[in-house]
């Protein structure tokens, strides 16, 4: 068994695990007990009380969140080259096709969204099987496969970010990270609570958001109160 650090048994200290915190609250706590050298990333793990093999929730979708995610996203645009220019001037990281096709088909996954236009979907489904279990596959309900490559770069490049919920229920997403003020990362926190609770499908019966954890990369996690969410 790992020996916990003193650092860290400081941190669990001040979290009481048995209690439930308002999410203004959880935002300055998660700060607070962090307990890493670096800027670690700030998540929000969300656990929905659904079905993921029923399509209708299967829960999917994009935020932008308001002060973005204090990364900087790698964007790959594939496409035809009358789009390149266009999404070299919006910010994509790299552009183009045939040539990157072949870079996945080699094991290359160094990007974190890729940009599709429609009609060269066909290719981008030869490495459909590396792309998914990554998350990196371009889909139109996420606004990754698009004609209007400049729009869809400069959204991802401005915090918008894309969610879906895993075989458990459970959405995890980032929310920004531990330089942030409580602030922001409570901007950022409802922005994404809110638009979860407002797809919530007409056939779940019940309680809908079941659990809301906050914690920070290595750092205890904090319960936050449902309630307090405000969709």
């Amino acid at each position: 068994m790992a020996k916990i650090t003193k650092k860290r048994k400081v941190a669990e200290e001040k979290v009481d695990i048995e209690k439930l915190y308002p999410l203004t609250d959880a935002m300055a706590l998660v700060k607070e007990v962090n307990t890493t050298k670096f800027d670690a990333s700030v998540d929000l793990h969300i656990r929905l009380g659904v079905d993921p093999r029923k399509a209708d929730q299967a829960i999917r979708g994009t935020v932008t969140l308001p002060n973005g995610t204090g990364k900087t996203k790698r964007v790959l645009v594939l496409c035809t080259p009358d789009k390149e220019e266009e999404a070299k001037a919006a910010g994509a990281d790299h552009v183009g096709l045939d040539e990157f096709i072949t870079k996945i088909q080699g094991g290359w996954t160094d990007i974190d969204v890729i940009v599709a236009t429609p009609n060269v979907m066909a290719q981008v489904g030869k490495v459909g099987r590396i792309l998914g279990p990554r998350g990196l596959m371009p889909n139109p309900k996420t606004g990754t496969v698009t004609p209007d490559v400049a729009a869809a770069v400069s959204s991802v490049k401005g915090g918008k970010i894309a969610f879906r919920i895993d075989k458990f229920g459970i959405i995890h997403s980032s929310i920004g990270r531990v330089s942030f003020t409580p602030e922001k990362l409570f901007e950022n926190a409802s922005e994404l609570l809110t638009t979860i609770a407002r797809m919530k499908p007409s056939s779940v019966k019940g309680t809908y958001m079941k659990s809301v954890n906050v914690a920070s990369t290595m750092s205890p996690g904090i319960k936050i109160d449902t309630k307090s969410i405000v969709a």
